[in-house]
């Protein structure tokens, strides 16, 4: 546990960069994000031992400097998600709306009326921070998020009032399920993240060909209350701004809430992530511990016995 002078040591920290992110325009915030982005990469080096070791799990057949360029253009992507993040906070919604354009928005706007609501599922790929405000803004609907409490209690309550701000509203982690199953039979949005390590009793499938650990939250939800899965990519282009792609799971043959297709949807909508991380690797959180449970299940299957 953090000492209260570490933890008031970060929240001042965070309040500073809330402050400058605010005063800066929308491509000046990207570049002090990418800048420090930078920093993180070459100077402090978090996890950066991490992330090239699952980039060269990932990309075996990259070279090693082809691995370490991704690996710093992901540090940079991370940087200005925070920092857009911050900035996308103090804009007015004129503003924040020209910061994202819909590249195939059909496919979400056909389910908006289903009465059994709609999952829209996404990964720590692109802005998946600061764009909340703006894809709801653009897509005319509030929508629930499901979210992880930080640690320290007062940055958790500042980027509660930034990501609420927009016709968003925050589902904590702790009572996710009894909320998004009222949420959903209410005909509602509810959107996640599903590319974090699940738990060791989670359900294993295969990512960049290795198990992972994955959660079975958004197939559940979505076999149980009837909802469809949209799944979203935020892609920055080059003049800063973001384009939105969506694509639905295909549940086709598994519309029954069984175990084997929970499992089945889980490995889908797994798929389709990574697919939009190949085309676009430098997007993901490479420096997240995804396959930490990796070892521990493949040393529980059984040996195969040769003929």
């Amino acid at each position: 546990m953090k000492s209260p002078f570490v933890e008031s040591l970060e929240y001042h920290g965070f309040a500073f960069l809330n402050r400058l992110a605010r005063l800066l325009s929308f491509r000046m915030a990207g570049r002090v994000g990418s800048f420090l982005g930078a920093v993180g990469y070459y100077i402090i080096g978090y996890r950066k031992k991490i992330t090239l070791d699952n980039l060269t799990q990932a990309f075996p057949e990259l070279r090693e400097k082809e691995r370490r360029c991704i690996a710093l253009r992901a540090y940079k992507s991370y940087g200005t998600v925070l920092v857009e993040g911050l900035w996308a906070g103090g804009q007015a919604e004129d503003v924040l709306v020209k910061t994202c354009r819909f590249v195939n928005p059909e496919i979400v706007q056909k389910h908006l009326n289903n009465p059994h609501g709609l999952i829209l599922l996404s990964g720590h790929f692109g802005n998946w921070e600061s764009l909340a405000g703006a894809f709801s803004l653009r897509l005319g609907r509030p929508i629930a998020i499901i979210a992880q409490h930080q640690r320290n209690k007062r940055i958790d309550a500042k980027l509660d009032v930034i990501r609420t701000r927009w016709k968003c509203r925050m589902i904590p982690m702790g009572i996710a399920t009894r909320e998004v199953f009222r949420e959903l039979r209410d005909g509602k949005v509810v959107a996640m993240l599903g590319d974090q390590s699940g738990p060791k009793e989670a359900v294993f499938i295969d990512f960049f060909g290795r198990p992972a650990a994955t959660h079975r939250g958004a197939a559940a939800f979505s076999l149980k209350s009837g909802a469809p899965i949209v799944m979203l990519f935020f892609v920055r282009r080059q003049d800063g701004v973001y384009e939105t792609h969506f694509e639905e799971v295909d549940c086709t043959g598994i519309e029954e809430y069984t175990n084997e297709n929970v499992i089945e949807l889980t490995r889908r909508h797994t798929a389709i992530l990574e697919r939009y991380i190949r085309m676009h690797p430098d997007h993901w959180l490479w420096m997240h511990k995804r396959w930490k449970h990796t070892e521990y299940y493949q040393s529980t299957q059984p040996v195969e016995q040769e003929a």
